[in-house]
């Protein structure tokens, strides 16, 4: 049971990542390495604030609006400076890791004896039964706000355009829109998502590392490609549903691996593979889907 538990608090943590990247990867069709630098800064801001005597919910506020300060910069970088996208999220990455040392003052930041939002008074009143519930308790309404949110905003006419970016730039500059300041619109909302998400970790781990972000973008991307294969079939289901289910299986894969004899230094390599094999089973589904359309004409 603690086993499910934790695969269920971590899968729902990582999920607002993920939702993040659905925007950059499904949405807009953008290879964004900047998460792998806007993760460990939402856990890093988040951390100082607590630290210097700031609310934790202050500093879950002060982690998402630094992740969407970073995502308006790499967008800023590709549509008005012309850098590649790729390119683009390398460049804040890199830059990020050193801002993240600066903010941190070290590599590694502990808040061990102070109060978040998975350790205060509301919390503390909770039975010992329900205490081992208390984490998923504090999460799942931040997933679901992010969620709800982000579904409703897609719906909007500016979410529509955004949604029109990755797939026809052309649509949009006919209504008069310019792409590119949707495009840094949707890198802002992206990595704000990223960013929070790694703040939400840091203080239920109590402590931010440099590090953490390392393979973030791989491990959101395979967690996406999980959830829309294995529900595809179920077209009424909401993206934001599949994209938080695919990252809990995602997680419950990862501690298989683990449990059958996997060392933990493994992770990455498990991820890798992980992803290899979605991706092989993908092409295969893809293959056939158009073999029957084939058949289907003549």
């Amino acid at each position: 049971m603690d086993i499910l538990i934790g695969i269920l608090e971590q899968g729902l943590i990582y999920s607002i990542m993920v939702l993040g990247i659905y925007i950059t990867y499904i949405i807009l069709d953008f290879p964004d390495l900047t998460v792998d630098g806007s993760f460990p800064l939402g856990a890093v801001v988040s951390v100082t604030i607590i630290r210097v005597g700031g609310s934790p919910i202050l500093g879950l506020i002060a982690g998402f609006l630094s992740g969407a300060v970073i995502g308006i910069i790499t967008g800023i970088i590709h549509v008005k400076l012309g850098v590649k996208d790729l390119l683009s999220g390398i460049i804040v990455m890199t830059g990020l890791y050193t801002i993240n040392l600066m903010i941190g003052g070290k590599s590694n930041v502990a808040i061990f004896d102070s109060k978040t939002i998975f350790n205060n008074s509301f919390i503390n009143q909770f039975s010992n039964v329900l205490k081992s519930y208390s984490d998923i308790v504090v999460i799942l309404p931040i997933v679901l706000i992010c969620a709800i949110a982000l579904t409703q905003y897609l719906k909007t006419k500016n979410g529509l355009l955004l949604r029109s970016i990755g797939d026809n730039q052309n649509l949009v500059k006919m209504m008069a829109v310019d792409p590119g300041k949707l495009k840094i619109l949707g890198l802002g909302i992206a990595n704000s998502l990223v960013a929070l998400s790694g703040a939400v970790l840091a203080q239920q781990q109590r402590f931010s590392d440099v590090s953490q972000g390392t393979g973030i973008m791989v491990m959101g991307l395979t967690s996406i490609i999980i959830g829309m294969r294995i529900f595809q079939p179920l077209h009424n289901m909401p993206f934001a549903i599949k994209a938080i289910l695919g990252s809990i299986i995602y997680k419950a894969v990862v501690s298989a691996s683990i449990a059958l004899g996997l060392s933990a230094n493994s992770l990455k390599l498990i991820t890798a593979v992980i992803l290899l094999i979605v991706l092989v089973l993908s092409k295969d589904d893809d293959k056939k889907s158009a073999e029957k359309l084939n058949i289907n004409e003549y």
